[in-house]
């Protein structure tokens, strides 16, 4: 057995494990709302110094944001989009039912 087929093995088992999957999902998205923040704060130009300045933060705390290593409360969200121009968009969507 490969490495590679190792690594996929001892991944499933711990998504089946109990809270994982939301674990996962959590992390997942907290990577995806650092990553826009680091796109958008490159797009002006701006260090993380810079952001952290603007949105009373510390360039430590900008740093694991960007790299999902926080998830953010909603107060941090707003501070940041509003250092950025931009809006916070959090919605509930019902989902189509399986009739």
């Amino acid at each position: 057995m490969s490495e590679q087929e190792n690594w996929r093995e001892l991944r499933d088992r711990r998504l089946a494990e109990p809270g994982a999957a939301e674990v996962y999902e959590a992390t997942r998205l907290a990577y995806e709302l650092g990553k826009t923040v680091r796109a958008m704060r490159e797009g002006r130009g701006w260090s993380q110094n810079v952001l952290a300045r603007e949105a009373g933060m510390t360039q430590s705390a900008v740093a694991r944001f960007e790299v999902g290593g926080t998830i953010p409360t909603l107060p941090v969200l707003e501070r940041l989009a509003r250092v950025l121009d931009a809006d916070v968009e959090v919605r509930l969507t019902p989902r189509a039912s399986a009739a």
